[in-house]
């Protein structure tokens, strides 16, 4: 594969993530845990096809080559994917995926703690912005009663940053069983606790299809191609390029449904999107030069 064409296939993945706010707000009555749970449902068989494909009709290969590392990454991707839904339910698509960039940063900090990685000054710098942008976002939350949407944005921010530190840890060349164990545990996570909670899995039809194609579409084809673009970019320029994910999913609900933020979400954004590239430019560059 061309870097050029590395280049494309993440941005091609970083625009489907953007449309899944769109989709979130298509999602009617069902809950957090019944969304994750029948999201779950329309990814993981595409998943299974796909892995079918590469591997020669063994879809289950590379799973016993992720070990503890992979069960450990998938049950980081339920917190990714629990949270995320839960905060796009309860604050606005701005707030929620501003509030996800911080996972580079998280995934740092858990590098160096848990995998002796050392952190660059340049990104310490970008961390202490990116909390001062994390800040005026949150801040805000407490005004408007949307604290508990910020929590979730960066429990998912977290969980994603847990996902990326377990790969680093084994250095597994094939992703795609740890996403699909976070598929399989998403699912019973969600049955399981809309149960307890007395939350109905059986949804309206619509809700259940919206989800579905969510899965199957946008959350599965993004991941693929997020993972193919993987094997010719370096990391730092991955993180870059997909923060179009980022700049999109606002405008996108902006323009198709009407949805805004307030001026601190688009300031505290601006302040940790900033961090985030200048930080990803630095890194490619001194990748480069290595």
């Amino acid at each position: 594969m061309k870097y050029g064409t590395g280049v494309a296939l993440v941005i091609v993945a970083g625009i489907l993530w953007s449309c899944q706010g769109l989709i979130f707000r298509q999602i009617d009555t069902a809950g957090t845990w019944a969304t994750l749970f029948w999201r779950s449902v329309g990814m993981l068989p595409v998943l299974l096809a796909y892995q079918a494909i590469r591997h020669q009709g063994r879809a289950f290969n590379g799973f016993a080559e992720t070990g503890f590392a992979g069960v450990l990454g998938g049950i980081g991707l339920v917190g990714a994917f629990g949270g995320a839904i839960y905060a796009i339910q309860a604050t606005t698509i701005a707030n929620a995926v501003f509030l996800f960039t911080a996972s580079p940063f998280i995934a740092a900090i858990l590098g160096l703690i848990l995998l002796r990685e050392r952190v660059r000054p340049e990104t310490w710098g970008a961390m202490v912005v990116g909390v001062i942008g994390i800040f005026v976002m949150v801040r805000e939350g407490l005004e408007t009663g949307a604290l508990a949407g910020n929590i979730a944005a960066l429990l998912s921010a977290l969980g994603f940053a847990t996902f990326t530190v377990t790969l680093r840890w084994r250095r597994v060349s094939d992703t795609m069983p740890s996403v699909i164990l976070g598929g399989v545990f998403s699912l019973i996570t969600g049955a399981v606790v809309a149960l307890a909670l007395g939350q109905p899995l059986a949804v309206p039809v619509s809700d259940a299809a919206w989800a579905m194609a969510m899965g199957a579409g946008t959350l599965t084809g993004g991941m693929i191609l997020y993972a193919l673009g993987s094997k010719v970019i370096p990391a730092a320029e991955m993180a870059l390029l997909s923060n179009i994910e980022v700049v999109l999913s606002p405008i996108i609900v902006l323009a198709f449904l009407g949805e805004t933020a307030s001026a601190n979400t688009f300031i505290g954004g601006a302040v940790l999107l900033g961090a985030v590239t200048v930080n990803g430019i630095i890194g490619a560059r001194r990748a480069a030069g290595a």
